[in-house]
Order: structure tokens, then C-alpha cells, then sequence
């Protein structure tokens, strides 16, 4: 299993949408969500500067890599047909694994 890095994540969205998306991660009962929100890197009321954009995919990428997700959300990721609108993200539903229940305790 190869770990995702913050290139290979912007490569992908650059190249499907051309806009570096903003993601966030989340638990919800015993799920854990990926979603590509509709912020974006460039934008005016984007809160980030590339160097924060950049540390805040890498913080995410790093729990999916420590728990094993790195291959279904690079799937998902060459995959998704969905877009992010406003109010919309677009998400990726992971069941918790073990290495994530350890991780969440």
C-alpha cells in the first residue's frame, strides 16, 4: 500500500478539476468521511495561503495513510465524477477499520 502525498492529492485535482480543493475529515457513527468541500485554494474568501493549504492536506493524508485508506481514496480520486458546488462537498464514506479505532480513542 502506497502512501498518498500533498503532490499526488493536488496532482489529482488539478488535473480532474483544475482547482486545489479544501478537504475535510470527520467521524459520524462508524463511518469516517473524506469530503472534497467546495473551498479552494485562490479563492477570495479561501481562509489559506498555499503553505496552510498545503499543511492542512498533509495533517489529513497522513491519518488516511496511518490507517490504511490510501488506496480507496486514490481510487476515489481518479474516479469521483462528482464536483464540489456551494453548501455541496462531494465525500468518500470509509468504514472504521481497527488501525482508525485506535487512532480515535
Amino acid at each position: 500500500m502506497k502512501p498518498l502525498v500533498v503532490d499526488e492529492i493536488i496532482h489529482y485535482l488539478i488535473h480532474r478539476w483544475g482547482k486545489k480543493y479544501d478537504f475535510r475529515l470527520f467521524k459520524r457513527g462508524k463511518y469516517l468521511y473524506f469530503q472534497m468541500m467546495w473551498g479552494f485554494l485562490g479563492q477570495e474568501s479561501f481562509p489559506l495561503n498555499e503553505v496552510e493549504y498545503k499543511k492542512s492536506i498533509a495533517d489529513k493524508i497522513e491519518i488516511l495513510n496511518r490507517c490504511g485508506y490510501s488506496d480507496e481514496v486514490r481510487e476515489w480520486l481518479k474516479k469521483v465524477n462528482s464536483k464540489p458546488r456551494l453548501g455541496r462537498a462531494v465525500s468518500l464514506q470509509l468504514h472504521i477499520n481497527e488501525r482508525m479505532k485506535e487512532f480515535l480513542i
